[in-house]
């Protein structure tokens, strides 16, 4: 499927309503993340998206002007170029009144070079409308997150136990798995919205390497290269028989996400403490799934789930000793980490289209991280999966 016109304008459009809804007094957005440029212009360029109480609506480039006129699907009338900021008062007006600003990643810096040439009344952040807006998708959007999901499965249940070799080492592991991804048509990169967060292709690490501390709030762990750079895999730790392995790993299609972890036991079998611990995990992301319908509250899902949860099975879920985090999935799209999250806060409704990724995992002590994680779509009967759902650990 290709982006259409239609597409960008009913999503400017929804913006506009929601802003009306929820900020009546508003005047102007001004968008400046790349990611959220292209959901509403269909590039990403050095620019700013400028959209107004009236529907009027301003994207200028920086660079590069020429790629947003030949990829922006919203048409040459609505593109303008930019050098700097007195270009863009010239064109928008230097009046924007009660201006919205994505907060969570525009720089002070900038926002002071925006007040020289255009006057603002009072700056407000515009971050959660449009995670709200983002986290329903569109036909377009699940046709690409669904054909990403298709090439997940494959890889994670074909490819990888090809790949895995006695001796080789997770940063030969992460190098060959990229080769491979690439081969079936990921984007080569995969986007989080988090500030200041890395991630490569995803966690991945042999035994207790995935156990590791990291900087990124998620149940698994990774020692990644080095401290500079403490993603990908680590080039000192070798495979050898009786390793789980543990893959948690992102693959993008046309700017589209999913995300899925697998575990693997190479050369061995596991003990059967961790094969029940890990079929756990499954029965409790088939549980979450079943109640990813419209309506539903992800708070409620959460405490649901951890109040059924026996005193042992609670020990060490969603991740290892003091390290564990308080969610049980997140939305996913265009970005990895998106709206909404199954956690306590998170009190607006589910709505059908949404997608989220739901991931139980466990930290066994001198294993490794075990565990699943799957994209699913919400819909009236539930969770629909479109990674495959979670399987045993697969034994090599």
């Amino acid at each position: 499927m290709i982006l259409t016109k239609k597409e960008l304008e009913t999503r400017i459009e929804k913006l506009i309503g929601l802003m009306n809804a929820q900020h009546p007094d508003w005047d102007t957005a001004i968008i400046v993340n790349k990611v959220n440029q292209y959901y509403f212009t269909g590039t990403m360029q050095d620019g700013m998206l400028v959209i107004k109480k009236d529907g009027s609506v301003f994207y200028l480039a920086r660079r590069s002007f020429e790629r947003a006129k030949s990829e922006s699907p919203l048409g040459e009338a609505l593109i303008y170029p930019m050098e700097n900021y007195r270009d863009a008062a010239a064109v928008v007006g230097q009046e924007l009144g009660n201006a919205y600003f994505e907060l969570e990643v525009v720089p002070v810096a900038m926002l002071e070079r925006m007040k020289k040439y255009l006057n603002v009344s009072s700056v407000n952040s515009l971050d959660r409308d449009i995670s709200m807006l983002r986290s329903v998708k569109s036909e377009y959007e699940l046709y690409w997150m669904e054909s990403a999901g298709k090439q997940h499965f494959e890889f994670t249940q074909n490819i990888i136990p090809q790949i895995l070799k006695e001796g080789m080492s997770e940063a030969e592991f992460v190098g060959e798995a990229y080769r491979q991804m690439m081969k079936l048509g990921h984007q080569g990169i995969n986007r989080f919205a988090m500030f200041q967060t890395d991630m490569g292709i995803g966690q991945i690490a042999f035994g207790t390497n995935s156990l590791c501390a990291t900087n990124f709030d998620g149940p698994g762990g990774a020692k990644g290269m080095y401290p500079a750079v403490p993603i990908g895999g680590n080039p000192d730790r070798f495979l050898k028989k009786g390793d789980l392995v543990f893959v948690d790993i992102g693959f993008g299609m046309n700017g589209y996400h999913t995300d899925k972890t697998q575990v693997y036991m190479f050369g061995g079998r596991p003990d059967e403490s961790v094969l029940k611990a890990h079929r756990t995990c499954i029965e409790i992301q088939k549980k979450i799934a079943q109640l990813l319908k419209p309506g539903a509250i992800p708070s409620d899902i959460y405490n649901e789930i951890f109040s059924a949860l026996s005193d042992s099975d609670r020990e060490n879920f969603m991740g290892f000793g003091d390290r564990t985090v308080k969610f049980l999935g997140h939305g996913i799209g265009l970005n990895v980490d998106e709206f909404p999250v199954i956690a306590n806060g998170f009190k607006s409704p589910l709505q059908e289209n949404m997608a989220i990724a739901v991931e139980p995992k466990k930290g066994i002590a001198n294993v490794g991280a075990i565990g699943v994680e799957d994209t699913y779509i919400v819909t009236p009967n539930g969770g629909k999966c479109i990674t495959g759902g979670g399987s045993d650990i697969i034994i090599l």
